[in-house]
């Protein structure tokens, strides 16, 4: 982990390496993916889960924007952020992965995931992705030692 520059008195900015910045992913349940749409970039909240090999796989919609995007290709290139912030103490953390999101076709992992993740929002999720973690970067706001 490396300490950065930060001009909030108190507080240091920590990069955390790639096993820490997933292990924090895997504690929350909800992130936000970003795509694109019509060549500009969308945000959408869904839920997660990350797997030991780092994968981070989501449900979402059949009709969702954000099927329809990694449908149209192979893979697509997405980012998948999550955090945990306290306003008040200032203190937390942010991760962000970036990769390629496939869709989920093999029946015995779609039955996994779909005991595994519940969609927090009315609706049928009937499509599964899985977002393969090229780049993962992250940072920790934590207290200054004296």
């Amino acid at each position: 982990m490396t300490e950065l520059a930060n001009d909030c008195p108190g507080r240091a900015v920590v990069e955390l390496d790639r096993a820490t910045a997933l292990e924090l992913l895997a504690t929350v349940p909800v992130g936000r993916v970003v795509f694109s749409r019509n060549a500009l970039p969308a945000i959408r909240p869904v839920n997660h889960i990350v797997e030991e090999d780092g994968l981070v796989i989501v449900r979402t919609r059949l009709a969702s924007r954000l099927t329809s995007a990694v449908h149209a290709n192979s893979g697509v290139v997405v980012a998948y952020q999550a955090d945990e912030i306290d306003p008040h103490l200032r203190t937390g953390w942010s991760v962000v992965v970036t990769g390629l999101a496939r869709t989920i076709t093999d029946p015995t992992r779609i039955a996994r995931y779909e005991r595994l993740l519940h969609s927090w929002a009315d609706g049928i999720m009937d499509t599964v992705i899985e977002i393969e973690p090229a780049l993962v970067s992250g940072i920790r706001l934590v207290d200054k030692v004296a």
